[in-house]
């Protein structure tokens, strides 16, 4: 053995230098951060020990699904998080969670699957469920992962997202039995109400001992007609704990009188959840009733203080108390710091006290929205020239970077998706093809496909609505760009065909767009000269115009067309000249790009290498992962041109590293491109 050998596994860097001529440096390949999706444990928990002792015995069987039913309010999550946080040492490669019911309708198999995707390093999710579930059964192969899917409506809703390894272990969570569970190995715990001296020992943890001994008989009553849910007796408990001289005998008192309401408010059978929720909702002050009531309309499955602000028409300064409130009432759930979710029965229960001031405050959150959309749209792609007078409008902007809007464009994909649609069906089409306008500049720089699908679909229809021609002209382009990148080519000619029809003579800037996309259509299919004939008529009509950036643009488009039918030096021409056209870096350094590559089938490869450098340096800093990986990717092109094939492969991996593995024709050609160097 060598003295300079180096075993194990090492993070970072590892420098071998002893007695030798030279000295090697050695980088580990990044890793996704390990997923930590589980809520926190519950802070009160009693009793289960009978439970929790068959879990325990369970796990022994390595791979482990396992269904925990019951009514709702009995405590099946809570069950679950304590014994998926007892146990997490044992699941080395993370955590997942979904909340299969957090909406009013119940999450969709592919939505969850994306949700896991996302979390497990996936920057581009496949359409489709079937290569969804692929990918997450690949990722998921050979790891050790604890899965929670909780409050699952159907078998038909969990079998899509079981992983395939034997170290894994899914708890579900249902408030029906799921019996047909059991042919794909399912074991099942039914979870009962707690017994009275559990129920008195949940109580006594929120409220204390002294003032449980004080009153025993009282409390003793209040955990029968509790009826041992300790959903009940948590949301019980705030109450007397925040109201130190309220005596428990008051309380079981007015439980005792809420009987009828206890045995008519029934949601899933658990008839005493609903009772608890409205006596802890009778105490609230009228600023966190209203909070209460008008939040649990927000579309998404979370929420932020600033969105909360908006729904009420008031400033966040007023509201964030409230809301911590609300938390420490159970009736809220805190995800991190400022960001909030209703359980889905304390949502319905809110929702049925609300009244006329439902549908304004639901605007307010799309407005809300919308505006903060376009704010991030604007940062994002800051030369563009967008469409609705709240881009023309825009003075300010609170992004001081491209990267920080797309981040926050990606992390409210969700609630601006759920947004659109609620919008759609409010009858709100103004805001619905406004909203899929500002979020286009996030599809475009990261793809998500299927959002960037539907969002756009519903917005032509709404364009159509409002009689916005631009607008819908404007929106079917960019559907255009979506199907193309996925290889629908005949619903591209459909879509440009319609937008040649609304554009006419008089909007050339969204014909010019249609040109370029027929442009690639035949680039796409092998005919060049076809190609090249629209995308210069791309250009004369960008000319006439009189917009530089769509000028640039549509001579880049020529210059890579060029390349393609082996005119090299018109193609370096062409491209410089785009370039002179652009003002923004990520455009210029686009064109850029492309110039290397010509240079690099000119056998430049100083010239090629140089250019191909400055992009990667650029492209980087934009919030585009897939720019980078064009970047990476040619800089392979060179390297293999070189000779030097072990750069190459680190060059195509560094790209497939920026797709996340994840599905997309570019990152497709990628891997052919590396799998026919292994060969």
């Amino acid at each position: 053995m060598s003295e300079n050998s180096v075993f194990g596994s090492v993070d970072g860097n590892v420098v071998q230098a002893a007695s030798i001529g030279s000295v090697h440096i050695n980088s580990a390949p990044s890793r996704n951060p390990v997923p930590q999706q589980l809520p926190p444990a519950p802070r009160v928990f009693v009793s289960r020990v009978n439970e929790l002792t068959e879990l325990n015995r369970w796990r022994e069987d390595r791979q482990l699904l396992v269904v925990v039913s019951g009514p709702g309010g009995v405590g099946k999550t809570s069950l679950a998080l304590r014994w998926l946080r007892d146990t997490r040492e044992q699941f080395p490669d993370g955590q997942l969670y979904a909340d299969l019911g957090a909406h009013a309708e119940a999450a969709q198999p592919d939505e969850v699957l994306e949700w896991f995707l996302g979390a497990l390093g996936v920057e581009v999710v496949p359409p489709s469920l079937p290569q969804r579930q692929a990918l997450f059964r690949s990722l998921t192969a050979d790891g050790s992962f604890s899965i929670l899917l909780d409050n699952a409506e159907s078998a038909a809703q969990v079998r899509p997202l079981l992983p395939a390894s034997p170290s894994c272990v899914v708890v579900v969570t249902s408030r029906w039995r799921l019996s047909s569970l059991g042919i794909d190995g399912a074991r099942f715990i039914e979870v009962d109400p707690l017994d009275v001296q559990a129920s008195v020992e949940l109580l006594e943890k929120v409220v204390g001992k002294r003032r449980l001994s004080v009153e025993a008989e009282a409390a003793l009553e209040l955990a029968l007609l509790c009826g041992g849910m300790p959903i009940a007796l948590g949301v019980i408990g705030a109450r007397l704990s925040r109201r130190p001289r309220r005596t428990l005998a008051r309380e079981a008192d007015e439980l005792r009188t809420e009987n009828r309401r206890l045995s008519n408010l029934d949601l899933d059978g658990s008839v005493s959840v609903s009772a608890a929720f409205d006596l802890s909702y009778v105490d609230l002050p009228s600023s966190q009733a209203r909070i209460y009531r008008l939040t649990s309309w927000h579309p998404g499955p979370s929420f932020g203080v600033d969105v909360a602000a908006a729904m009420l028409a008031a400033d966040v300064g007023e509201v964030e108390d409230d809301l911590d409130e609300l938390v420490e009432r159970n009736l809220l759930s805190e995800l991190e710091d400022d960001r909030f979710r209703f359980h889905d029965l304390l949502r319905v229960h809110a929702r049925g006290h609300t009244g006329t001031e439902v549908e304004e405050a639901v605007r307010r959150a799309a407005e809300f929205y919308l505006n903060r959309a376009v704010e991030a749209g604007a940062a994002a792609i800051p030369t563009r020239r967008w469409v609705g007078a709240r881009f023309k409008s825009l003075d300010s902007n609170a992004f001081s970077s491209r990267s920080a809007a797309l981040d926050w464009l990606d992390h409210e994909r969700d609630n601006l998706v759920q947004t659109l649609r609620i919008a759609h069906d409010r009858g709100w089409p103004d805001l619905v093809w406004q909203l899929a306008e500002a979020m286009s500049a996030l599809f475009q720089r990261r793809h998500h496909y299927s959002d960037w699908l539907f969002t756009h679909q519903l917005a032509v229809l709404s364009a159509q609505d409002c009689g916005e021609r631009e607008a819908e002209a404007r929106l079917r382009n960019q559907l255009a760009v979506a199907l193309r990148n996925l290889g629908r080519l005949d619903e591209v000619v459909e879509q440009v065909r319609l937008v040649l029809e609304l554009a006419g003579d008089h909007d050339l800037g969204n014909r010019a767009k249609a040109l370029m996309q027929l442009g690639h259509v035949h680039r796409l299919r092998g005919e060049f000269d076809p190609a090249l004939r629209y995308f210069l008529e791309s250009v004369d009509v960008e000319v006439r115009h009189g917009w530089a950036r769509g000028i640039g643009l549509s001579r880049r488009r020529v210059g890579e067309v060029l390349i393609e039918m082996g005119r090299l030096e018109e193609a370096v021409a062409e491209l410089r000249e785009a370039e002179t056209s652009l003002d923004d870096a990520v455009d210029k350094a686009r064109a850029r790009m492309f110039q290397a590559r010509a240079q690099l089938h000119l056998d430049r490869f100083t010239d090629a290498l140089s250019l191909a450098h400055g992009v990667l340096e650029v492209v980087r800093d934009a919030g585009s992962p897939l720019h980078v990986a064009d970047a990476f990717e040619l800089l392979g092109e060179i390297a293999e041109r070189q000779g030097d094939l072990p750069l190459a492969r680190d060059h195509y991996r560094a790209a497939l590293g920026c797709y996340g593995e994840s599905f997309d024709p570019s990152g497709e050609r990628t891997r052919d491109r590396l799998r026919a160097l292994d060969r």
